[in-house]
């Protein structure tokens, strides 16, 4: 499943987060740790002062498993379905794990690109994701 991420980063945690973005380690331990490293190198800040992303999450609780690891850096403001259920070939069982190979995160992140500015620009283009 999808989901659109609001969150504002928790005083006084910014140089941690920078630094764990910096040193590859954002996730560390997380089944999904390079799914962090891409989520900060699309995140926007928006006009609000949250910062947004797409989330890709298989937990049957949406960030279930992320949370602990998001929750260190951040104040989780809003999380939502970034589409429809119904739509989701993993979430309605018609084939599992799609979310992996789905387009729909490129779709949604370059709408989320027309808003806001880029979460971090300097450190965005230190660093190659570690994606799995």
């Amino acid at each position: 499943m999808r989901y659109l991420v609001r969150a504002r980063i928790k005083p006084g945690r910014e140089e941690a987060l920078r630094t764990a973005i910096d040193d590859g380690n954002l996730g560390k331990g997380s089944v999904a740790e390079g799914e962090y490293l891409r989520n900060m190198q699309q995140a926007r800040d928006a006009p609000d002062g949250t910062t947004r992303w797409v989330e890709i999450c298989y937990c049957p609780t949406p960030l279930e498993e992320e949370r602990p690891y998001w929750e260190q850096y951040f104040e989780l403001v809003k999380v939502q379905d970034a589409h429809d259920r119904r739509n989701c070939r993993d979430h309605n069982g018609s084939d599992p794990w799609a979310c992996g190979e789905c387009d729909c995160t490129e779709r949604l992140e370059a709408k989320l690109a027309k808003d806001g500015k880029l979460f971090l620009p300097d450190t965005q283009s230190k660093f190659e994701p570690k994606l799995q």
